[in-house]
């Protein structure tokens, strides 16, 4: 009789169960576990689809260049976001900042997860993978560039709509892996990765299939309008304070600073991101750009000095 195959779930490697018996609880592997293997398989993918969007926001911004003052005087309002209400009297927008701001966004998502996937290739880490989402949801942002393109080949209002709710599945995303990774580090069972995971999707799936939006009108940063900006804002502000109180609370319950540095890192990612997606202007992509990459350094260094030794 051919002993059952089954594996670590940890390290993701096949073991061959005792003979005679049943494995014991701690030896099977859960279908609903992300092992290490799949995980940086997932991070391999986010590297090849951060590239994809890199080119293809560089190759349609030099096909729409010129079209770009153009299509920001047609903007029917100013961005969101709390940086933008506490700059909008002193700096008007850009017609160029929504490109730069989506090329920064591509290069920090690719370069951030080559980075995550190289030093934590082999670390046991949960929360890491959630991160890992976060980083690779700044991709999205690619699907801004249709709105300039729209003045150089004649796209159907369906295109721009079905661009922006992938922009929006992307930044909702990102938010709930956030907090996703702020609930594994409070002790939710790492067996359920897989399960967690589909419910994160489909929740940002069905934001972004039932927003209303209106094709015809834009933001300073090319951004759909939509008449639920308001209440996301609100959303996005109770994401941010549960996703912080779960590190802290993890910091409380494990009995390691660790985690207070690293919700830390993670309250500069939120910041950071908001900054950066919605600036129009030459004075906030920048700091929020800084912001993202010392907030993705900061949670993932403490974090990986967690896992260290285990």
């Amino acid at each position: 009789m051919i002993s059952p195959i089954h594996g670590n779930l940890l390290s993701g490697e096949a073991v061959a169960a005792p003979k005679g018996g049943f494995p014991c609880r701690s030896e099977i592997v859960y279908a609903e576990y992300v092992t290490l293997s799949a995980r940086n398989n997932f991070f391999k993918g986010g590297i090849v689809f951060a590239a994809l969007s890199l080119g293809l926001i560089a190759a349609g911004g030099y096909i729409a260049y010129p079209a770009f003052p153009g299509i920001a005087e047609q903007a029917a309002l100013r961005s969101g976001g709390l940086s933008q209400r506490l700059i909008e009297g002193f700096a008007g927008p850009s017609s160029y900042i929504p490109l730069w701001t989506m090329l920064g966004a591509a290069v920090y998502s690719l370069i951030g997860i080559i980075l995550i996937y190289y030093f934590f290739e082999k670390t046991k880490s949960p929360e890491i993978l959630f991160i890992g989402f976060f980083v690779i949801s700044l991709t999205f942002e690619f699907a801004r560039i249709v709105i300039p393109l729209r003045e150089v080949f004649p796209l159907p209002p369906i295109f721009t709509v079905s661009a922006s709710r992938i922009l929006f599945f992307g930044r909702y995303f990102g938010l709930f892996s956030l907090f996703a990774a702020s609930v594994y580090a409070a002790g939710l069972d790492a067996q359920k990765q897989q399960t967690f995971l589909f419910m994160l999707c489909l929740a940002a799936l069905v934001i972004a299939l039932y927003i209303p939006m209106d094709s015809l009108v834009w933001d300073s940063t090319f951004m759909v309008w939509s008449s639920y900006r308001s209440m996301f804002f609100i959303v996005e502000i109770v994401i941010l304070a549960v996703t912080m109180a779960g590190f802290f609370i993890s910091a409380y319950t494990r009995g390691s600073r660790s985690y207070v540095f690293i919700g830390i890192g993670i309250f500069l990612l939120f910041v950071g991101r908001s900054i950066l997606i919605n600036s129009d202007t030459w004075i906030t992509p920048f700091p929020g750009l800084l912001l993202l990459i010392g907030g993705t350094w900061f949670s993932c260094s403490w974090l990986h000095s967690e896992y260290l030794w285990l």
